[in-house]
């Protein structure tokens, strides 16, 4: 494990907590001493980690911010460059070129996993993290299945559930459901907060919900949305076009039924997806358009839930 933030952290402690074995790197001294002292293999050397991450052909898991991407990747190739090597970075493509030039050897999976909190840092680290979350592994022309396998057994044994997607499936989509209302939590904070006292007295359960992940590290928050600029700007051109409107029928009639129904109607669509009915799905991993096959599966909303032997089993809605 390179990093051992609040994914990292929890990654490394989840997988502690199944039997695996797991050590770790990471340049903080704060998260490598709380680290050594909640008794976890781990270092400040990145390099001495990932070297015995090739003495013992183990999996290399980056979890750094994406800005620290780049040098990572320098070492791995250099060290352990033939090593399995996932990610855990909320955006996808940037990955995927920086894997392709600085670690064209390595057995890349890009990951993701959809779960964390407002907190960052090893003191925020839970094993539990993972539980019932879904999570994204890429799949590309050039993926390796036996690889990516590996990595969706780890997935699964800390509890979370794969999500097959190519790289730019993944960022449009995180654009909409997670780098957006990050945009919308800052505006919503910073209009709050410009009310003054009186405002903040009378906060309560809308603006709370909306603001949330405000909270979270401001440069990990600037890190996934402006390293996902490309797929993020046509979706803030999006909600500028429905801001528009709703403000322009305020302005016109006095009425927000379209604007307000809408996010009803979204709302109910999240809520009744949790509970729809599935069918069992199976891909076989040696079959010649197995890629195709997961990739259909992902973009459907299916999932992995299980791999047997060269199989993945799924479901899908």
């Amino acid at each position: 494990m390179i990093g051992l933030g609040l994914i990292g952290g929890s990654l490394l402690r989840a997988a502690h907590s199944i039997g695996r074995t797991a050590f770790g790197a990471t340049t903080s001294e704060v998260d490598a001493d709380a680290a050594s002292r909640a008794g976890f293999d781990v270092t400040t050397q990145v390099e001495a980690a990932l070297s015995k991450a090739a003495e013992r052909d183990a999996m290399i898991v980056l979890a750094v911010p994406l800005p620290a991407v780049e040098e990572v990747l320098r070492t791995v190739s250099r060290v352990a460059g033939h090593c399995v090597l996932t990610d855990v970075t909320s955006v996808k493509g940037p990955v995927l070129d920086s894997v392709r030039r600085r670690a064209p050897y390595a057995k890349f999976v890009g990951g993701h996993p959809m779960a964390g909190t407002a907190e960052s840092g090893w003191k925020a680290s839970n094993p539990a993290l993972f539980g019932g979350a879904a999570w994204v592994l890429g799949v590309e022309y050039d993926t390796d299945l036996t690889a990516w396998a590996e990595v969706a057994r780890l997935v699964l044994d800390v509890g979370a559930h794969v999500v097959p997607l190519p790289a730019d499936s993944h960022d449009e989509t995180v654009a909409r459901i997670s780098h957006l209302p990050h945009i919308f939590a800052a505006i919503l904070a910073t209009i709050g907060a410009q009310g003054g006292p009186l405002a903040m007295s009378l906060a309560a359960g809308s603006y709370t919900d909306g603001t949330r992940v405000a909270g979270s590290s401001p440069a990990l928050v600037r890190a996934m949305t402006e390293g996902n600029r490309d797929a993020l700007l046509p979706i803030v051109d999006e909600a500028l076009g429905r801001l528009g409107a709703a403000r322009g029928s305020l302005a016109s009639t006095g009425g927000l039924a379209v604007t307000v129904n809408a996010g009803h109607e979204g709302a109910q669509a999240f809520a009744t997806s949790k509970d729809a009915e599935r069918a069992g799905v199976r891909v076989s991993l040696t079959a010649p358009d197995a890629r195709d096959g997961l990739i259909a599966l992902g973009e459907r909303g299916g999932r992995i839930t299980a791999i047997e032997g060269d199989t993945a089993i799924g479901e899908v809605s």
